[in-house]
C-alpha cells in the first residue's frame, strides 16, 4: 500500500491532490490510499461532501511498525494436537517455537523445543491424556475397537505373565496397556476393562478378541511398531497444551513501532516472538533478523517537500514520488524518485496533467475535487500564483462539471472561512506551516475569511496566543496572515524576536493588524519577502 498525503494542517489543495493522485495510481494498478496529516477543515469538508467523496484516512506518522516487517506468516496449532505433532511441525518449518491458538486463532500460549526436551526429562512418562486420534496418528495405528474419543490413564508396558498380573492387580479401568501379540494378556486386559490396549508388532488379532473388546467397551488399536518404540514415544501423544507456556510470553502487536520493540528483540534470549492483533489474534513470528532490513512504508508527498511540514517518521519511510508547486525544500532520498515541481497555482493542476499523460479519463467526482483544489489555492484564479495553465485546467474541468463557477467558489469560500465555533488555537493552526529561513525557525499561518470583523474582535486574544506559542516552541518569528477574500489583501499579525522585519518585508511601518493590499499568497508574496528581509537584517 502506498500512502499519499499533503502537509500538516491540510488545506483544500493538499487534501484534494492526495485524493485525485491516489485515484490515478489505483487506475494504473498501484494500490494507493489518500491520507491527511490533520483534521479536515471546513472548506475541504464542504468540497468532499458536495461531490460525495470519502474523506482521506487521518494518520499521524509513517514510522515502521511490526506489520510492515516481513515476519514469518506461519499458522499456529490447536491445543488438542499432540506434543509429537508440534515437534514435527517445528522440525518441518525449521523453527524452535510454535504458537498454540484457539479456534478463533487467538494466542493461548507457546511451545519451544526446550519445553519438549524438558518434558522428556522431567515429565510424568506414565500418564497420558489425549485424543485417541492423536495416538493413532502419532504411532501409526489401525483402530480395531473405538469407544472413547479421549483417552486418559496410566501407561503400563506389560512384560509379566498373566498370573503375575492378576496377583499384582496392575491393570484396571484407567490403564493404557502396551503389549505384543500375547493374546492371553490382551484377553485379561479386556476382562479388566482397560482404558486402551495398544497391540504392537502388527500381527492380526483374532476376531473373537475384537468382539470381546467391543462388548466390554475397551478401546483397541494395532501398530506395526515394536513395543520399545511405542513405549518410548507414547507420552509425546499427550495434548500439547499440557506443556505449553502461558505466563511471561513476550509477544508484539502488529501496530507497535519498531523503535519501541528493538531493544527487547535485541536483548531477549528467545529467537522468535509471536505477532498478534490488538484483540490477540495470532499472525506470525518475528525474530531479530527481521529488523535488520525492515520493509519501510511507501509514501508519495503532495503539496509539500519539507520535513518540517510533513509527517512524523518520514525519514523511516520510502518516498516514491513528490508532486508539488512550492519551492524546493530539504527532503532528500537515497534513491532517484519522480519529482514533479512546477510553478503553477495548485498541486491539482499538476495532477490533472498527469491524468492527461497517462490517458486516464477524469470522472465527475475527481473533476469536482480537482477543480476545487485549484480554485481554493488560487482564490478563484485571482492569486498572483495563478498561471495560464491553471486557467486552462479549470476551463477543461468545468466542461465536465458545468458549474456556475463564481457561485460555487463563493459558496465554497463561505463554508470554509466561517470561524464560528472555532477557538483561537484552531483558527491559527488551520493552515500553519513551519519554515527554516537562514537557520531561523519561522512559522506562518494563513486564514482566508469573509468575516474580517469576526477576527479583529478577537485580535488581542490572537496576539496573546501567538506570543505564548512563539516562546514555547522557540520560533524566531510567528506570523498570521489574515486574508480578506473580497478586498484582495491581507492583515498581518506577528510575534517574535524582531517584528520590525515585517515592516521591512512589506515596505511600511509595522503595526499589529496592518493591511497589505494585494498580498494574498503566502507562497509567492509573503515567504519570499520574509526570506529577503531576514537575509538583509
Amino acid at each position: 500500500m502506498v500512502y499519499i498525503f499533503g502537509h500538516k494542517n491540510p488545506d483544500t489543495d493538499s487534501v484534494t491532490s492526495a485524493i485525485v493522485l491516489a485515484n490515478l495510481k489505483n487506475k494504473l494498478g498501484i494500490k494507493a490510499k489518500p491520507c491527511m496529516l490533520g483534521d479536515i477543515n471546513k472548506e475541504s469538508k464542504f468540497v468532499l461532501d458536495h461531490f460525495g467523496v470519502e474523506y482521506p484516512k487521518l494518520i499521524d506518522n509513517v514510522k515502521t511498525q511490526v506489520k510492515d516487517l516481513n515476519y514469518e506468516k506461519i499458522e499456529g496449532i490447536a491445543p488438542d494436537h499432540s506434543i509429537f505433532y508440534a515437534y514435527k511441525m517445528m522440525e518441518q518449518d525449521n523453527i524452535k517455537m510454535l504458537p498454540i491458538v484457539s479456534k478463533q486463532n487467538k494466542l493461548l500460549g507457546i511451545i519451544t523445543m526446550k519445553d519438549i526436551a524438558m518434558d522428556l526429562i522431567k515429565g510424568d512418562i506414565y500418564y497420558l491424556k489425549t485424543k485417541l486420534e492423536n495416538i493413532v496418528d502419532d504411532l501409526e495405528c489401525e483402530v480395531l475397537v473405538s469407544n472413547d474419543k479421549e483417552i486418559e490413564g496410566r501407561i503400563s508396558v506389560i512384560s509379566f505373565y498373566r498370573d503375575t498380573l492378576m496377583k499384582r492387580d496392575i491393570i484396571n479401568e484407567d490403564t493404557i496397556v502396551i503389549v505384543g501379540d500375547r493374546y492371553d494378556i490382551i484377553d485379561y486386559a479386556i476382562d479388566c476393562r482397560a482404558k486402551l490396549i495398544i497391540v504392537t508388532g502388527g500381527k492380526n488379532i483374532p476376531q473373537n478378541i475384537i468382539e470381546k473388546a467391543k462388548s466390554n467397551n475397551v478401546n483397541v488399536i494395532l501398530t506395526k511398531n515394536d513395543t520399545y518404540s511405542v513405549s518410548k514415544h507414547i507420552d509425546s501423544c499427550n495434548y500439547v497444551h499440557s506443556i505449553m507456556r502461558t505466563e511471561g510470553v513476550i509477544k508484539f502487536e502488529e501496530d507497535e513501532y519498531l523503535e519501541d520493540i528493538k531493544d527487547e528483540l535485541a536483548n531477549n534470549v528467545n529467537s522468535n516472538y509471536p505477532v498478534v492483533t490488538k484483540d490477540n489474534k495470532f499472525l506470525g513470528l518475528i525474530s531479530r533478523r527481521h529488523i535488520l532490513k525492515p520493509k519501510r512504508k511507501e509514501v508519495i508527498l503532495v503539496d509539500h517537500n519539507e520535513y518540517g511540514q510533513s509527517v512524523e517518521g518520514l525519514k523511516e519511510a520510502k518516498i516514491l514520488e513528490i508532486v508539488d508547486h512550492h519551492k524546493i525544500g530539504d527532503i532528500s532520498t537515497n534513491d532517484p524518485i519522480s519529482f514533479r515541481n512546477a510553478p503553477v497555482g495548485s498541486t491539482c493542476t499538476i495532477v490533472f496533467n498527469m491524468y492527461k499523460e497517462y490517458g486516464i479519463e477524469i470522472d465527475k467526482k475527481m473533476a469536482g475535487v480537482m477543480l476545487s483544489g485549484i480554485v481554493s489555492d488560487t482564490l478563484l484564479l485571482s492569486s498572483p500564483t495563478t498561471t495560464n495553465v491553471d486557467r486552462q485546467v479549470v476551463k477543461e474541468l468545468n466542461q465536465i462539471l458545468k458549474l456556475e463557477l463564481k457561485d460555487y467558489a463563493m459558496e465554497m469560500f463561505k463554508a470554509g472561512t466561517s470561524l464560528e465555533g472555532q477557538s483561537i488555537e484552531e483558527i491559527f493552526h488551520e493552515d500553519f506551516k513551519e519554515f527554516n529561513i537562514e537557520g531561523n525557525k519561522v512559522g506562518i499561518g494563513q486564514v482566508f475569511t469573509l468575516d474580517i470583523d469576526g477576527v479583529f474582535d478577537r485580535k488581542n486574544d490572537f496576539e496573546e496566543f501567538m506570543d505564548e506559542f512563539c516562546t514555547e516552541e522557540e520560533f524566531f518569528l510567528v506570523i498570521l496572515v489574515i486574508t480578506d477574500i473580497l478586498n484582495k489583501g491581507s492583515y498581518i499579525l506577528c510575534k517574535g524576536s524582531n517584528t520590525d522585519l515585517i515592516g521591512k518585508a512589506f515596505e511600511k511601518p509595522f503595526a499589529q493588524g496592518m493591511f497589505v493590499e494585494g498580498v494574498v499568497s503566502r507562497k509567492k508574496q509573503v515567504v519570499p519577502r520574509i526570506i529577503e528581509a531576514i537575509k538583509n537584517m
